[in-house]
C-alpha cells in the first residue's frame, strides 16, 4: 500500500500517476478534508477497468500503519508571488504533527516528503520522526533536473531523454545548475558546443538557468498551481523504491559533512534511491563556481533551518 497525506492538486494528480503507471496495487488517500479525499478516491477507482487492477480509497491516519511508502503532500500551496521558504511556518508545524503521528502507527516508515519548502520541512520530519535519515527523502530537486534537461534539450535540438544534467542544492532559488557535468548523448556538452555551429548567442546559459528556478512561480502565476510534472517527478522516486530500481535521482537527503562546510542540512545531491530509501549519496566532481555555489544554498537552508528546528523540538 501507497499511503499519500494531502488529497489536494499535488497528491491527487501523484495518485493518478501511479494508477496510470501500475506503480501501485493500493492506494489510499489521507486528508483533513475527508470529502475532497473521497471525491478524488471515487473519481480514480472509477477509471480502474482501465488500468491495472488496484484498489484506491479515501482512509485515516491509522491507515498509514500498513504503508510501505507515505508520501507527504499535505500543507498550504504557494501563492503567485510567494517564496518556498515563505511557506515554511506555516507547513513546518503540519509537518512535525502529523509524522509525530505516523512513527506512532509504524516503527520504521518511509517517508517520501513533497510539501514546500521541501528541503527544511524534510529535516524537520527527520527530527520529529527520529528516523535514520535515509527513510526520510525529499523530492528535492528531480523536478528542477527534469525542467534542466528539457530545457536544454530544446536549445540543442535534441530529446531530453538523451541529456543528462542536474540541478543541486535547494529547491528554490539558490540550486545550483550543475553544467560542468551536462552531456548529450555520453558527450560532455562544454565538449560539443565549440563543433556544434549553432552559434549560440551569449548569455543562454543564464537564461535557461533562470527559466529553470521561474519555472513554479511562472506556472502559479498563469493557474494557480504546479502538479502534472511534479507527480511524474514524484511517480519515478516511488518507482526508484518500489522497485528497488537503485536509480541516481537528485533527491533531497541529510548532508553530514560530505560537502566542507555544511552538516546537518537536507539538501540535493545525485543520489542512489532503492527499496530502503536513500542508500548512498554520490561523490561529485564540482568547478569552483558550483562548489560557491552549493555551500552559499546549503547555509541559506542551514539558516532556515536553525530558525525552525528550535522552535519545534525544545
Amino acid at each position: 500500500m501507497i499511503a499519500i497525506i494531502g488529497a489536494g492538486f499535488v497528491g491527487a494528480t501523484t495518485a493518478y500517476a501511479l494508477m496510470l503507471s501500475g506503480s501501485a496495487q493500493e492506494i489510499v488517500l489521507i486528508d483533513i478534508n475527508q470529502k475532497k479525499a473521497q471525491g478524488e478516491a471515487m473519481d480514480l477507482l472509477h477509471g480502474s477497468p482501465f488500468v491495472k487492477p488496484l484498489r484506491v480509497f479515501a482512509g485515516e491516519m491509522a491507515d498509514c500503519r500498513q504503508a510501505k511508502l507515505i508520501i507527504f503532500t499535505a500543507g498550504a500551496k504557494q501563492k503567485p508571488g510567494q517564496s518556498r521558504l515563505d511557506l515554511l511556518r506555516q507547513n513546518s508545524e503540519i509537518v512535525a504533527e502529523t509524522v509525530a503521528k505516523i512513527t506512532a502507527l509504524q516503527r520504521n516508515p518511509l517517508i517520501l516528503m513533497v510539501t514546500n519548502p521541501v528541503d527544511v520541512l524534510s529535516y524537520v520530519a527527520w527530527q520529529a520522526s527520529g528516523l535514520e535519515a535515509s527513510r526520510i527523502i525529499g523530492s528535492g530537486t528531480v523536478l528542477d533536473s527534469a525542467r534542466f534537461r528539457q530545457l536544454i534539450a530544446s536549445h540543442c535540438g535534441v530529446a531530453s531523454r538523451h541529456v543528462h544534467g542536474y540541478i543541486i542544492g535547494e529547491h528554490g532559488d539558490s540550486e545550483v545548475a550543475l553544467w560542468s557535468t551536462v552531456t548529450i548523448g555520453g558527450s560532455r556538452l562544454q565538449a560539443m558546443c565549440p563543433r556544434c555551429g549553432g552559434n549560440c548567442r551569449p548569455g543562454w546559459k543564464e537564461e535557461v538557468e533562470q527559466k529553470v528556478k521561474r519555472a513554479a512561480y511562472d506556472i502559479i502565476e498563469r493557474k494557480g498551481a504546479t502538479y502534472y510534472a511534479v507527480a511524474l517527478a514524484v511517480r519515478a522516486i516511488v518507482e526508484a523504491i518500489t522497485r528497488d530500481e537503485k536509480a541516481v535521482l537528485t533527491v533531497s537527503t541529510l548532508v553530514q559533512n560530505q560537502i566542507p562546510g555544511l552538516d546537518k542540512v537536507y539538501l540535493s545531491l545525485p543520489c542512489i534511491v532503492g527499496s530502503k530509501g536513500v542508500e548512498k549519496i554520490l561523490p561529485l566532481e564540482l568547478d569552483e563556481r558550483e562548489k560557491e555555489q552549493l555551500i552559499h544554498s546549503g547555509k541559506i537552508l542551514k539558516g532556515q533551518i536553525e530558525k525552525t528546528a528550535p522552535v519545534l523540538f525544545t
